[in-house]
């Protein structure tokens, strides 16, 4: 067994995303992504560490991890000069994301096993300005049994400023089984397991 959290943005579950439940078996490409290019950034124990050699599919860069896990690199983890050709070996950290749009290339297919939905507090930037920026560190996870289609907004109350409120459900952190694979999500006994038949 091995476990992954993958983040599904609000944005490619409302444009051409399926909901799915836990329970669920799933087929997704993945994007490994730059944490701090992600709305919200990540959270340290929600990042996935990527090392393999690197290959061009469909004009993305692909990694098959050592771990066994397909994965496409985002442009946004190294600056050009940094990036490895194809064959060369590269080590990249970040948030694993679904990714609908674009280049196609392998995918991920597990089993979900949890899904969280994860709502952030947006205020104003003035008072009155209706122009709305995330408030750093509020933000919450909440455990569901289905991922939802559409994503919302509620009105919060305001702040002691006066700027006004909202919270925003922004994505979901599912944590996906996808056999064949190994990470340090898996339960210790899989992996001891898993490395003895091999």
């Amino acid at each position: 067994m091995g476990l992954w959290h993958v983040y599904y943005e609000d944005w490619q579950m409302e444009c051409c995303g399926t909901p799915f439940s836990v329970g669920d078996e799933v087929s997704w490409p993945l994007l490994l992504r730059d944490s701090g290019t992600a709305p919200g950034g990540g959270r340290h124990d929600r990042l996935t560490e990527i090392t393999g050699f690197v290959e061009h599919v469909g004009g993305v860069r692909m990694v098959r991890a050592e771990t066994g896990l397909p994965v496409a690199l985002g442009a946004d983890l190294a600056d050009e000069a940094r990036r490895p050709e194809p064959g060369g070996r590269t080590r990249s950290v970040g948030l694993l994301c679904v990714e609908r749009h674009g280049a196609k290339w392998p995918e991920a297919r597990g089993h979900v096993r949890a899904v969280q939905v994860l709502t952030r507090m947006w205020a104003e930037t003035a008072p009155g300005s209706r122009s709305y920026e995330p408030v750093p560190g509020e933000h919450r996870l909440r455990t569901v049994d289905r991922c939802p289609k559409w994503f919302g907004e509620i009105e919060a109350e305001p702040s002691a400023d006066g700027r006004g409120r909202r919270s925003r459900a922004s994505r979901v952190v599912v944590t996906l089984d996808v056999p064949g694979t190994d990470s340090p999500l898996s339960p210790p006994a899989g992996r001891a397991r898993r490395c003895r038949g091999s």
